[in-house]
């Protein structure tokens, strides 16, 4: 089997990503993430034709490769953190304070009714076509493809214009919903694995302990960062702060069984805020603002040249490929769904106009996160059909929802409107 060393690794997927990236300027010119993973698609799909037409081996080079890259392990426990945090301190913390309610009731509330509609409706897709799929593991699915991708999410927000308010509650759902999902995840995995039905009490004991505890982690890690902040006056010393910080909260949560990303929020939102950025030098300000902005661009390019390549990971089959086309209008329905319902109390105090449900809708990308999820899934009779499921509904709202979004929300906030939300 090929062997390439980490470095090996990340200047073929570094080096990937800029051949695709100069593809996609000089070619398509689509939003750099979007043609870095139409591109590795092309790729990827081209080495599973010549597999099938030629006695060559390069797709299952490629495959023995992307096992080394071990999507689940750099993502959840490597580049999440770092991602997360370059998001979160771009938040406008006033903005998404203002928006606390519609935030909690879409990050928690919206992602429980996510994961249950969803499982609802892939329960009766797969009874249709055949496929014995027990309701856990339906669930199990659901919760891979409730959390909207903050990766995606947020770095496609900077490109939008819409309003600060708006802004920050996209944002702000983008980025807490993943730790609520991944709590769903694991709870409903170990139920489908050991059989038997789900308590309320374990998952709320389960939800307190990761959300709240990670949460508390990145209050207190944000907090020590601040101090240190204000005892230095070197930029180095306040960009390894920073480093630190993000590292550091993300892996104390992930040791004490807490949610890492939940924690490495906290903490942006905290590095982000006034009186954070009151205690950088000027300087410091500046090159920290560039230094991550970079980290963001780079990481989300590389992540995005894994996610084509795993199209080689997958099996095709016409039942499945069915299955798949299916899921893939439930998923938008089922996000218009859970977005409407949980919002709908504070829709209907605020009378907010439809283009917000319309543009969170439409924005809800899934991305890096669900697929590590899908990925992780242990061996049996089930994974090949969910992981081939959620790679579809990952690509396709990438593609179609990342390329229709900006349309959308022009119909809905014009130019010269962008600046206040309407009404």
């Amino acid at each position: 089997m090929l062997r390439v060393t980490s470095l090996g690794l990340f200047a073929l997927v570094i080096g990937l990503a800029s051949l695709f990236a100069l593809l996609n300027e000089r070619l398509l010119r689509l939003p750099l993430t979007i043609g870095i993973l139409l591109f590795s698609l092309f790729a990827a799909g081209g080495l599973l034709l010549a597999e099938a037409l030629l006695p060559w081996s390069g797709a299952g080079q490629a495959r023995a490769v992307l096992a080394q890259v071990d999507l689940p392990h750099t993502l959840l426990d490597g580049g999440l953190a770092f991602l997360l945090f370059a998001g979160a301190q771009t938040v406008d913390v006033r903005a998404l304070w203002g928006r606390r309610y519609s935030v909690l009731a879409l990050a928690v509330l919206g992602t429980f009714l996510a994961v249950l509609l969803f499982a609802l409706g892939i329960w009766v897709v797969f009874s249709l076509l055949g496929f014995s799929v027990s309701f856990p593991w339906c669930v199990v699915l659901g919760a891979i493809l409730a959390p909207t991708d903050p990766v995606s999410v947020v770095g496609m927000l900077r490109r939008l214009g819409l309003p600060g308010p708006i802004q920050a509650l996209f944002a702000g759902e983008s980025l807490l919903n993943d730790g609520v999902g991944v709590v769903i995840f694991t709870v409903a995995l170990s139920v489908a694995i050991e059989g038997g039905s789900a308590h309320a009490t374990r998952l709320a004991e389960a939800f307190l302990w990761e959300v709240g505890g990670g949460l508390l982690v990145g209050l207190l890690g944000g907090g020590l960062a601040v101090l240190g902040l204000r005892a230095v006056q070197d930029q180095h010393v306040e960009l390894l702060i920073s480093l630190t910080l993000a590292s550091g909260v993300y892996s104390v949560a992930a040791v004490w069984g807490m949610s890492g990303p939940i924690a490495v929020v906290a903490a942006g939102l905290i590095f982000g805020a006034p009186v954070a950025q009151a205690a950088l030098t000027p300087h410091g300000r500046v090159d920290l603002a560039g230094f991550w902005s970079h980290v963001d661009e780079v990481l989300n390019a590389l992540l995005f040249v894994i996610i084509g390549f795993q199209l080689l990971s997958l099996s095709f089959s016409l039942p499945v490929m069915l299955a798949a086309c299916l899921a893939l209008p439930l998923a938008v329905l089922v996000r218009g769904a859970s977005v409407f319902l949980a919002t709908l109390p504070l829709y209907v105090l605020r009378q907010e106009r439809f283009g917000v449900l319309a543009v969170l809708t439409g924005g809800g990308l899934r991305g890096g996160i669900s697929l590590a999820l899908a990925l992780s899934l242990p061996s049996g009779p089930e994974r090949e059909l969910l992981l081939f499921v959620s790679y579809s509904v990952v690509v396709f709202t990438i593609l179609v929802q990342g390329m229709t979004i900006k349309p959308l929300v022009q119909k809905f906030y014009p130019v010269g409107q962008t600046g206040r939300e309407k009404g």
